[in-house]
């Protein structure tokens, strides 16, 4: 029996018929002119009812997603509750909050800056987004690339919002984080020669993907994992901080956790703090589907901002083009863009190709949009309509055992459903995937509150509005390397004066007068949860 249903066997059929003529057909890019009408009339970020404007904090009067904006303006989990904070529990030089990809790379850097390290993490150690990261990570080392060209590959994909100083330590420390990863251990696909095999994503003019298979993100966590094992760096699992705490002179001195097996509070004290804790994906905004881990909550960003951190471009959310709209049991998850650069086309119902399959992130979503909906030209899939991403050409392109080469687990995960991707098309829909904004910090990776730094997907301007395929991979270390670095060196220099948790209370006290309830609305609390349920 088929995997498909009548109607998706029909449509199925066309998209074989067109094929041939389409296996080297030249396929135009759209016009700057183009991107910015579509992106207009049909991404997400531009729906009006998608977002609220702020009434508290450092942000006021900007909008974010209405989802975000129930938590930022949200109560504090510790409003009412009792603390004794001359009662350490913890006491550190540097307190690293996220066991993700970012997290890692900052405690092994910060200890071996001579820092005592502590990692607490809402989940267990590598339970983040970057376990789900597939396609690869972008470093400009071949002969024919350079930094500067990674930087206007990456300056144009963000439209031009990138914050300039954060673009270029990304670009230009690239090279030394391949080289630091390869080093640790991990795994990049080579040829026989020992040269690191790279590939093109959308948006990019050299091919500079380095990849692990389709697994790239679970081959670097696996290594950075284990270098945080190895090291005898302290990880609390299952304890997420709730709340920073400020010593009396406005410093980041620490964070309040609550230990998920004693259900009981625990204070941290900490010369410098790392926030680490990823994205917002599960928070589902404008009800779509999600390429993200279950922790993915936008919990940095709330404790962050209650203490005074401002974001940026917390309103620019990237939707990936191809997550899976078929079977069930798979919706929402990433289908990386690898799949389209070694030859898949996105092909609408009639078996008709409607976009260049390696335009930009947020260009290719809307082009996908927009066939689904005016142009009436989508698949019926679950509860709403798809298009076909055409795999077989794959193969055809490249020979036969390619698929099982460059993307065993994307065949793996569709075999367990009886779709084989060598074979048969795949359905996608954009799926919610990466946060483009987030906390605001220097290029030393610290943010406006001294001794706070930031990384990874908490952090927003390093890619404008828009982020290419394989810059999240590569952020998670340079700025997970540097804000490790400068931590340690921060702790150093610093004397705390007394804990404090008034900025908590005077945020109360702002959101009182300017009349926010500060309740979460019902739809969020199953999903706020902090990833209990994950366990």
């Amino acid at each position: 029996m088929s995997a498909f249903t009548e109607d998706m066997l029909k449509s199925m059929a066309k998209v074989e018929a067109t094929r041939a003529q389409r296996l080297h057909a030249t396929i135009e890019r759209f016009t700057a002119e183009e991107k910015d009408a579509l992106l207009k009339e049909f991404h997400p970020d531009y729906s009006a009812k998608g977002f609220k404007v702020l009434e508290v904090g450092p942000n006021k009067g900007q909008k974010v997603p209405t989802e975000l904006a129930a938590l930022l303006e949200g109560k504090s989990r510790l409003e009412g509750v009792e603390l004794d904070l001359e009662r350490i529990d913890y006491d550190v030089d540097v307190l690293v909050i996220g066991g993700g990809g970012a997290g890692a790379s900052a405690a092994l850097e910060a200890q071996r800056g001579g820092a005592s390290v502590l990692v607490v993490t809402k989940l267990r150690m590598g339970d983040a987004n970057t376990m789900m990261a597939e396609g690869g990570i972008q470093a400009a080392d071949k002969s024919n690339d350079s930094p500067a060209t990674h930087y206007l590959d990456a300056f144009g994909g963000g439209h031009y919002k990138n914050i300039p100083e954060l673009l270029e330590e990304l670009v230009t420390k690239g090279p030394l984080a391949i080289d630091w990863l390869s080093k640790l251990g991990v795994m990049f696909d080579k040829e026989t020669d020992g040269t690191m095999v790279t590939t093109h994503g959308g948006g990019t003019s050299r091919k500079r993907m380095h990849a692990c298979a389709d697994y790239t993100g679970a081959e670097i966590m696996r290594v950075l994992r284990d270098e945080v094992v190895n090291r005898g760096i302290p990880v609390l699992e299952f304890a997420p901080a709730i709340e920073l705490l400020l010593d009396e002179e406005g410093k980041c001195a620490g964070a309040v956790l609550l230990d998920y097996d004693s259900n009981e509070y625990k204070v941290v004290r900490a010369k410098t703090v790392i926030m680490a804790t990823g994205g917002a994906g599960r928070l589902h905004y404008q009800g779509f589907p999600t390429s993200n881990h279950y922790g993915a909550t936008a919990d940095g960003l709330v404790m962050a901002y209650r203490a005074g951190a401002p974001l940026i471009y917390a309103d620019a959310i990237q939707y990936h083009p191809t997550g899976v709209a078929y079977p069930a049991q798979i919706y929402g998850a990433l289908v990386t863009e690898k799949v389209r650069s070694i030859g898949a086309q996105l092909v609408n119902a009639d078996g008709e190709i409607f976009m260049h399959p390696l335009e930009t992130r947020d260009v290719a979503a809307a082009s996908i949009i927009r066939e689904c909906t005016v142009r009436g030209k989508g698949v019926k899939a679950l509860d709403g309509v798809a298009l076909w991403l055409d795999t077989p050409l794959i193969e055809m392109l490249h020979g036969e055992g390619t698929i099982a080469k460059r993307i065993p687990g994307m065949l793996r995960m569709y075999a367990k459903f009886g779709i084989d991707l060598r074979k048969e098309p795949i359905l996608i829909y954009p799926t919610l995937h990466y946060q483009n904004g987030g906390i605001l910090i220097d290029k030393n990776a610290e943010t406006k509150i001294p001794g706070l730094f930031v990384a990874g997907e908490a952090v927003g301007g390093i890619h404008g509005t828009n982020r290419l395929m394989g810059n999240s991979l590569l952020d998670i270390i340079v700025f997970g390397r540097i804000a490790g670095t400068k931590a340690a060196e921060a702790a150093k220099a610093t004397t705390l004066g007394k804990l404090s948790l008034e900025h908590v209370k005077a945020y109360a006290a702002e959101e009182k007068e300017a009349g926010v309830s500060g309740e979460l609305s019902p739809k969020l609390l199953p999903v706020y949860t902090h990833g209990r349920d994950a366990r």
